[in-house]
């Protein structure tokens, strides 16, 4: 082969490796782009997809075109004119040498690409920062310190600070690269005494160094002044008095001399004395900024402000206490002011029927195991998180547990690619019970149930298939040749075709090469049961469904499931939009010192629609949101009006906000400063239930209203002490959905808090022999959460008492401790209890609208008795009816043995004598 044509083919063969390589490098970065925008255009927010990406291209190649033409500019300019040839040679091995003035230049030039790289997807990173300065809202409210609308520093700050450090940062770059190529050049000399430089390099260096600490001045007057308005200095968050008497001088002056060094710098270039005036300028300008922003405001504070706090700072407590108030919406918190001397009666317990008809008796992890041991039915269905909501059933307004039943594909019992991406794609139903029935056996009773689902009430499921939910993590394909399953059914198996309009088509061959390469199954592309109108469902976890649709909010942690008028289940999960740059505001965790729930966002949990609506339209930032991505975002009002009466306020917020406000209740700078009237959260004993402590949801009738509402509630006491200060609540319903209301009782009047009643409690003899008399037969007492439920202007404390039996796992609930006042009893029912507290008797509180048990066994008596009635004429009834009591006491023993596979033979039986009686029935 002729010379040139190996070359030629040795150049082929090199660019092909190369091309090869580049695609191995670009195909899975590509594959994710087509995925994701396949994805954004199922759910119809390709707008959103569309705007990201042409706003991060826009960037990134804006940010680097200018990052490298300024960097390689200052390069190409470093290497012009006269050099004198000085050989640097850098010993690379034995007997290689190599000279660095050859080389080093030539290796700027690839690092100056290369940083331009970095820096142009730095500025992509904050694409969504300059959209806000662009499309941001007035807030409508200005700072006491510079007069500026607020929203100047939520949108606007952010991103000229961005700018400002980006290009600080390029200008540094510069003069180092320039630098370097200089002295390699032989135009600036340091190893020498006297340092010498040529004129061109003192030039081109002196301009760099100007640039930079112009640019230095210039952050320092717009940026740092601004940052007072987050500053620590003082006994508050924001600018402090010692801010605005003296550092904010000190930071205008350091900027001046920022400018004073530049302009030395240059003067030094005219008069060729550049490092000179270069050192000169830059301790007189690090002199400046020590002393003026530095030690004489630290002294000041010290020998000044501090021995005089308060009187120096009241107007700025002032302002601190206003703008977080108004930060976190505690400035619209009603207080409503309580006698501390209401005695509460068996009337008033018959007056509130619906709020003791909807006492919580069930704890949600509790309620967790249970569902697991009883109505996960098989070993591939799984129980995520247990929810609160209140629904209309048979006319009372009631608070239910539910929890949906997801598919765990890991738990399957043959995970093969077509059990677990075909055939089993999605959970069944879920298991609902109202918060406060108990059966006779000590279980929860169960409103919805079983597979398929079956409902005991009004509330029916439709369509109770769950192809998206809170455990669902896994991809899977819909429409295939192989059948979908739905749900045992005995000995067989029941199955249904996917019906619903969620996923991607997935037919083709070259969508299967795409989603086989991106998802790295190459089982995708050979499967002959991927065709035709076959589609595949990814993302199918809600949460991450929800941050991949909308990645300008933040979601909280507790979405919860919703059955409609039309018995489908739909996702709820509310979103926040945030800022940790709200001027005077206090931070909680995480920095974040604003906060809103302005999004409400629905998950289909069949075909995974995202719906998103605006819950808070005053929201400057959700506006601002709005503006940058249009037609996405709906008004509150277009939300179903059977969805819209589960909306709830949301925990996080409410956690953040009843925190706060144990300390910002108090307005007067004079109270705020000495925290006289300070509350905390009352003590919890448990850690594990620290977290929560005591907000809970509930349904009660506040004082003064006409009727019973869904709300959340958290009580406080006085800071050190144990008795009750206050309590405060969300409300959810109607017109009132985000009233926050705190009840204050007087200061003067004792009112015991949780922490009292708790110690009454462990130190009552009868309660506490009981308790003893359980743990030594060997089963496991498991004390409930205290809950402290208001009535009218009083407060009872309700604690329910779980039994778990050695080597079993359902609680069973035993008794239920009530307490009012510096009274405490014990009794199997609450109903019971408190007509021991009231007097009176538990069936008038039970006629009253507020039962809290159902007795499964009186049930079951009273339907033998009718049966049986007709038996009496009927030998082979009477004989089934004693064949099933006989059963179903068997199946009681085995369950409070916790034998349960005995427990589902003796159901089984019993199943099939039932099916009998009611076949020889008249």
């Amino acid at each position: 082969m002729p010379t040139s044509s190996r070359a030629s083919f040795s150049r082929r063969f090199l660019l092909t490796l190369v091309a090869v390589f580049v695609v191995l490098l670009a195909a899975p970065a590509l594959s994710g782009f087509i995925t994701d925008w396949l994805w954004f255009r199922e759910i119809g927010f390709q707008s959103i997809f569309l705007t990201s990406l042409n706003w991060r291209g826009t960037f990134f190649g804006l940010g680097a075109l200018v990052a490298f033409g300024a960097l390689y500019g200052n390069l190409r300019l470093a290497r012009r004119g006269a050099e004198r040839h000085v050989a640097m040679y850098v010993q690379l091995g034995e007997g290689l040498r190599v000279d660095a003035t050859q080389i080093v230049p030539r290796l700027l030039e690839g690092v100056a690409l290369l940083m331009a790289l970095i820096m142009g997807a730095a500025f992509s990173a904050g694409w969504l920062t300059v959209l806000q300065a662009f499309h941001g809202v007035s807030v409508g409210a200005a700072d006491p310190l510079f007069g500026r609308d607020i929203g100047y520093y939520l949108f606007t700050l952010p991103a000229v600070a961005m700018v400002l450090d980006a290009l600080r940062t390029l200008t540094g770059m510069a003069l180092a690269f320039v630098g370097i190529t200089h002295v390699l050049r032989g135009t600036f000399v340091v190893a020498g005494r006297p340092i010498s430089i040529e004129p061109s390099a003192a030039r081109h260096l002196g301009a760099l160094l100007a640039l930079f600490f112009v640019l230095g001045a210039v952050r320092l007057w717009v940026v740092g002044s601004a940052d007072l308005l987050y500053s620590n200095t003082g006994p508050l968050f924001g600018a402090s008095y010692t801010d605005v008497h003296y550092r904010l001088p000190g930071i205008r002056l350091g900027a001046v001399a920022g400018l004073v060094a530049a302009g030395a710098v240059l003067y030094g270039v005219a008069r060729g004395r550049l490092v000179w005036y270069t050192v000169l300028a830059t301790i007189g300008w690090l002199g400046v900024n020590v002393t003026a922003r530095g030690l004489v405001p630290a002294a000041v504070q010290k020998f000044v402000v501090a021995p005089n706090e308060l009187v120096r700072e009241t107007p700025y407590l002032q302002h601190h206490i206003d703008f977080t108030r108004r930060a976190w919406g505690l400035d619209s918190v009603e207080t409503r002011e309580l006698t501390g001397d209401a005695q509460l009666t068996m009337d008033g317990i018959k007056a509130n029927a619906a709020t003791i008809g909807n006492v919580r008796l069930w704890e949600r992890d509790l309620l967790k195991q249970t569902f697991s041991q009883l109505q996960e039915i098989r070993t591939y269905y799984d129980f995520g998180s247990v929810h609160d909501d209140r629904y209309v059933i048979d006319g009372k307004y009631r608070q239910v547990h539910l929890s949906a039943r997801e598919l765990n594909t890991a738990a399957l019992p043959t995970r093969t690619f077509i059990n677990e991406r075909l055939t089993f794609t999605h959970g069944l139903g879920l298991t609902m019970a109202p918060v406060n029935e108990v059966t006779n056996e000590g279980l929860p009773v169960l409103f919805v149930k079983d597979v398929p689902p079956v409902s005991t009430v009004g509330i029916k499921v439709t369509r109770p298939q769950i192809y998206y939910g809170e455990l669902t993590n896994s991809y899977v394909f819909v429409g295939t040749g192989q059948k979908e399953f739905d749900y045992p059914a005995g000995e067989a198996n029941v199955y249904t075709p996917y019906a619903g309009k969620g996923g991607v088509p997935v037919g083709s061959f070259l969508r299967r090469l795409l989603f086989a390469w991106d998802f790295g199954s190459l089982k995708i592309l050979l499967s002959d049961d991927i065709a035709g109108g076959a589609r595949v469902l990814y993302r199918r976890n809600i949460l991450a469904r929800a941050e991949t649709a909308l990645p300008f909010v933040r979601f909280d942690e507790e979405p919860y499931l919703v059955v409609n008028d039309a018995g489908e289940l739909k996702w709820m999960l509310d979103a926040y939009t945030t800022s940790r740059v709200y001027p005077y505001a206090q931070r909680i965790e995480g920095g974040v010192n604003y906060m809103r729930n302005s999004v409400k966002v629905v998950i289909d949990a069949y075909d995974g629609t995202v719906d998103a609506y605006v819950a808070d339209a005053a929201d400057p930032v959700i506006r601002t949101f709005a503006r940058i991505f249009p037609n996405i975002l709906k008004p509150l009002d277009a939300m179903p009006a059977d969805l819209r009466r589960h909306v709830r306020y949301p925990s996080a917020l409410f956690r953040a906000q009843t925190s706060l406000h144990a300390t910002y209740h108090m307005v007067q700078p004079e109270t705020f400063y000495h925290k006289e009237d300070q509350w905390q959260f009352p003590a919890v004993a448990d850690k594990e239930r620290a977290s929560s402590g005591f907000m809970r949801h509930i349904i009660l009738r506040l004082p003064g209203e006409a009727s019973e509402e869904f709300i959340y509630m958290m009580p406080f006491t006085p800071r050190g002490k144990d008795n009750m200060a206050a309590w405060m609540v969300a409300r959810m319903d109607g017109a009132h959905y985000g009233k926050l209301v705190v009840y204050r009782f007087p200061k003067q009047s004792l009112v015991y808090g949780p922490t009292q009643i708790a110690n009454r409690i462990n130190q009552d003899t009868e309660i506490s022999r009981q308790i003893t008399l359980w743990d030594q037969r060997g089963s496991q007492v498991i004390r409930g959460e205290l809950l402290v439920i208001p009535i009218g202007e009083s407060l009872i404390y309700v604690q329910p008492v779980y039994l778990r039996a050695q080597g079993g796992s359902i609680p069973e609930l035993k008794r239920v401790v009530v307490a009012y006042e510096n009274q405490v009893v014990m009794d199997e029912t609450l109903e019971r209890g408190l007509a021991q507290l009231f007097g009176g008797s538990a069936s008038a509180i039970a006629a009253a609208g507020a039962a809290s048990t159902v007795d499964a066994a009186g049930t079951a008596s009273r339907a033998a008795s009718v049966v049986g009635a007709a038996g009496s004429a009927n030998p082979a009834i009477a004989a089934l009816v004693r064949e099933a009591a006989q059963l179903y006491e068997r199946a009681t023993a085995a369950q409070r043995a916790g034998d349960w596979a005995e427990y589902g033979r003796q159901i089984e039986r019993l199943g099939a004598v039932l099916r009998d009686l009611k076949a020889k029935a008249p």
